[in-house]
């Protein structure tokens, strides 16, 4: 059965609420993360995570992240 447009709002939510514990467990923050309100309009599909803008220090922490996680795999 195909999800509802409620449905997929909060599947969008829950996604953002799941990304930004996730990030802010290994000590990053994303200030813009959020779900893109323009996304709604498309009635058909999922609305899009909007990751936002953020700083350069929380860009290289998540790319230093982003290669840890990298490096843990690879063992």
């Amino acid at each position: 059965m195909a999800m509802t447009g409620q449905e997929r709002v909060r599947a969008a939510e829950e996604a953002v609420e799941q990304l930004g514990a996730g990030l802010m467990a290994v000590g990053v923050a994303l200030p813009s993360l959020r779900v893109d309100p323009v996304s709604f309009a498309d009635r058909g599909g999922l609305p899009l995570v909007d990751l936002g803008r953020c700083t350069i220090d929380t860009a290289l922490r998540l790319v230093a992240v982003l290669h840890g996680v990298g490096a843990g795999a690879a063992r």
